[in-house]
């Protein structure tokens, strides 16, 4: 009995301690360094890239951010205040690096200038 009684204690603080390390990790782009605030999107204001980034949201975020990027499950909506205010550095390195414990893949496959479009897109919304 004294053995299951530890069990359980173990088990709650366990539970406990990881619950207190996901909320300590924040979201993927309160983790994203403050560098990335200086970093500059080299397509921004081109409507080109624009149009290019919407059919790569479509293709690559939709799914899990949804059509108008609203959100779904845990994915976060990307019209959010906290997406809103992110700066395009961070967004490209929320692409780049994703955020595994939250669900979301690293999107490094594409090639830089393709996640600098769906950046743009992304801050046109």
């Amino acid at each position: 009995m004294k053995a299951l009684c530890r069990l359980q204690v173990l088990v709650t603080t366990l539970g406990v301690l990881t619950f207190n390390a996901l909320a300590a990790e924040g979201t993927p782009l309160q983790r994203a360094p403050a560098r990335t605030a200086m970093v500059t999107n080299p397509v921004a204001g081109s409507e080109r890239a624009r149009r290019a980034g919407a059919k790569l949201y479509d293709r690559e975020c939709a799914a899990c951010h949804g059509q108008k990027a609203e959100g779904k499950g845990k994915a976060l909506p990307l019209l959010s205040p906290e997406a809103r205010r992110a700066s395009q550095g961070a967004l490209f390195w929320v692409l780049t690096n994703g955020s595994l414990r939250r669900g979301m893949p690293s999107f490094a496959h594409l090639p830089e200038p393709q996640r600098w479009q769906i950046v743009q897109y992304l801050k046109s919304m």
